[in-house]
């Protein structure tokens, strides 16, 4: 791993200045509480969930079916959580249980982002014990998605998901690592060994055809109904062969978290030829948040994806702690990316974006929808990442 203590030494040489001093997190959790102030009174019911904003500047909101209607309470349970502020905490119940009739949605693989950033942060932060039906309830619904003869749960019901010329029944995306943390802790509630089983075979199987010979990942791999790989595809992505930015970070976290979950050696080993492809790639900016596709044409002149960046820092920081000789490899480039996230070139200003947090991110470029907008999930992932970034940093202390 020569090569990985090099490439640390190029970044802290390239950008040492981010390195020098740590971050002021009481601080930053302090604007975030101010810009999530005003986007509660933007939303005086939760019957519209924020999502992003259009490209007029407006607010684009989402119904509690769309995949991102968890990050929203997620967000206010991690404010809940640093400040310990009852205000925080009585406004995440209430946006939690927006999210009800979601337990019984089997139409959608997505129910970990959903249910458990809602729920499960809830649960884990007042050991409130009417969240853990709803769980309970959505783990099952999720694992519906699971097929046997397959071994992965299907993301989507066709690929393409929309348009008339859907030819594969059984997609499969990278994303769909991010749920496998869910079906661990139901398992681990209900007794019921399947939800582990089910996320343990979907994470060996999408090690197994998900990824290049270079660490990189697909976006979506399409099988047929007896588990045979018909196509590897992207749908959010650049190119069929390119390296979306996102894509990779759900990569990284995923297998972090399920090294979390199993202490599985391959997954363990698997984050850090994700973060090794990630860290080390010749069109990382300096400043270490990604353009939205590794491999996009237009290079520099590409959106970043701060979204990406905070799903990246928040699964370096976890994985700093199960690797000993890299602890401050990982550490320090996540610091970077932190760094540059709370910096005024990502963040709003003082009561702007209508309370969001963080800008300069992108969602879905391919189809012209959310390029270099705030995003929900890129506020959840910085906060989640600045407790983590916190709690080692004290430990450290």
């Amino acid at each position: 791993m020569k090569h990985v203590f090099l490439s640390f030494s190029c970044i802290l040489l390239s950008i040492g200045v981010y390195a020098q001093k740590q971050l002021n997190v009481d601080a930053i959790f302090k604007k975030a509480s101010s810009q999530y102030v005003v986007l509660l009174k933007e939303h005086p019911d939760t019957t519209l969930i924020p999502f992003t904003l259009k490209k007029d500047g407006s607010l684009k909101d989402s119904k509690s079916e769309w995949w991102t209607s968890g990050f929203f309470p997620g967000t206010l349970w991690y404010l809940y959580e640093f400040t310990k502020k009852d205000e925080w905490k009585k406004a995440a119940h209430l946006w939690t249980l927006a999210l009800a009739k979601e337990q019984w949605n089997t139409y959608t693989h997505d129910l970990g982002f959903m249910l458990y950033c809602a729920y499960g942060n809830g649960l884990r932060l007042t050991n409130n014990k009417a969240y853990v039906q709803p769980l309970l309830q959505g783990a099952k619904s999720l694992a519906t998605r699971f097929h046997d003869k397959v071994g992965l749960i299907k993301s989507w019901d066709r690929f393409p998901p929309v348009g008339p010329d859907s030819a594969y029944a059984y997609p499969v995306i990278i994303d769909n690592m991010m749920n496998l943390e869910y079906l661990t802790w139901a398992s681990r509630v209900s007794g019921n060994k399947r939800f582990a089983s089910i996320a343990t075979i979907h994470a060996d199987n999408t090690l197994q055809n998900h990824f290049r010979k270079d660490n990189s990942c697909y976006h979506a791999v399409c099988y047929d109904v007896n588990g045979k790989v018909l196509a590897k595809k992207t749908w959010q992505g650049y190119s069929d062969s390119s390296s979306w930015a996102r894509g990779q970070a759900w990569a990284l976290y995923g297998y972090t978290m399920m090294y979390r979950e199993t202490k599985k050696k391959a997954y363990l080993q698997q984050a850090q030829k994700v973060a090794a492809f990630y860290l080390n790639h010749p069109n990382l900016p300096a400043d270490k948040i990604p353009y939205w596709d590794f491999n996009a044409p237009n290079i520099p002149n590409e959106e970043r994806d701060a979204s990406a960046a905070t799903v990246v820092a928040s699964a370096l920081l976890e994985l700093s702690t199960y690797v000993p000789a890299q602890k401050q490899y990982y550490f320090k480039a996540a610091e970077i990316m932190l760094q540059s996230l709370s910096s005024d070139a990502y963040t709003y200003a003082p009561g702007a974006g209508h309370g969001f947090i963080l800008k300069h991110s992108v969602g879905f470029k391919p189809k012209g929808g959310e390029i270099d907008v705030p995003l929900v999930y890129a506020d959840y992932y910085y906060l989640e990442a600045l407790l983590r970034y916190k709690k080692i940093v004290s430990v450290k202390k």
